[in-house]
């Protein structure tokens, strides 16, 4: 909840309180909720309300990391308000979320190090008085959730979680991001396979699931990254075996030579070569949902993340990380180097 005086407006002026009607929503949903205006002592005019979608983002350049906060969504609620002294204006609102807007808990643990809020923006006389964040969680889609699960069967690690600037070769991204969350591969692929990054970039047909196993790099062996991609509807994504699928792709990653390095797979660009990370050539990375392999069993990603996170966590509450994540915005998109 975001409630203060307008500071262009001075001692007395109107203060302003954003409600969000659930703080809890998913991709491709739309958050609903009222701003509400109490006037002060003087009439006030209001050229615009706006709502922002931010969360925290990392981009590289000149081999440096830079860390700030990346607006991805605007939404004017409204237009030449004008509030009389003491007059109270509910104004009620709705802010669609991007399909891709980046996951924040899976079940009741938040990711660390994931934010994202909606910040609300006053426009008083071509200047824009920004307040505070109201902390939105954003949980996986079904389609999302059905492969986080998988991650946890097969025995994977919640490593960590971020928002890198920039785009994937051969992806349809509408947004200037994507999502990484990392884990530690299974202990049967700990010797020779250091991590496993997962992305989803969503749409409202589907979903795009891009892997990127990092190869732990040996005597006499090439290492290197290996890719895969695979698009889906959301329904069969939520029938499909992602464990035998991963699992698979995992062990061929694992055990394979050069040809499962970076370069020629044609979801991060280099020619149209077979897509080793499901094995089907002829479908160009595409899955029969209706085949299932070897089920397998395990504590499923919810419990996988709550353990690896508890300790990163602590006693903080999801008002705190936002509070903390966001330390020191300007209400700009700039970012500091470090």
């Amino acid at each position: 909840m975001f409630k203060r005086m307008l500071s262009a407006f001075g001692v007395g002026g109107p203060t302003v309180d954003t409600v969000l009607d659930s703080p809890t929503a998913m991709p491709g949903q739309t958050v609903t909720g009222r701003v509400s205006i109490q006037g002060g002592s003087a009439e006030a005019a209001i050229d615009q309300i706006v709502l922002s979608l931010v969360t925290r983002a990392e981009a590289e350049h000149g081999g440096h990391e830079a860390h700030g906060v990346a607006e991805f969504h605007r939404v004017v609620v409204q237009q030449g308000v004008r509030v009389a002294p003491n007059q109270r204006l509910d104004i009620p609102f709705q802010l669609p979320l991007p399909w891709e807007t980046p996951i924040t808990a899976v079940g009741p643990t938040q990711l660390p190090g994931m934010t994202v809020g909606v910040r609300t923006e006053l426009v008083i006389s071509a200047a824009p008085d920004k307040g505070d964040l109201d902390p939105l969680t954003i949980t996986p889609l079904p389609s999302q959730n059905a492969v986080l699960d998988a991650f946890g069967q097969l025995g994977f690690t919640f490593r960590s979680a971020d928002v890198e600037i920039g785009r994937i070769h051969g992806i349809p991204q509408q947004l200037g991001f994507y999502q990484e969350i990392e884990f530690f591969p299974p202990a049967h692929a700990a010797g020779r396979v250091t991590e496993v990054e997962l992305t989803f970039v969503a749409t409202p047909g589907g979903v795009w699931v891009v892997l990127e196993a990092d190869r732990r790099r040996g005597f006499l062996q090439p290492g290197g990254d290996a890719f895969g991609r695979f698009h889906i509807a959301h329904a069969e994504a939520e029938t499909t075996d992602w464990a035998a699928l991963i699992g698979d792709w995992l062990t061929q990653v694992a055990d394979r030579g050069p040809a499962f390095g970076g370069g020629m797979n044609p979801a991060f660009g280099g020619g149209h070569a077979p897509n080793p990370a499901f094995g089907h050539p002829q479908q160009h990375g595409h899955y029969d949902p209706h085949h299932h392999g070897h089920e397998r069993r395990g504590p499923g990603m919810g419990g996988v993340i709550a353990g690896a996170a508890a300790g990163a966590i602590g006693g903080m509450i999801i008002g705190d990380m936002i509070g903390d994540a966001f330390e020191g915005d300007d209400g700009g998109d700039d970012f500091a180097e470090e």
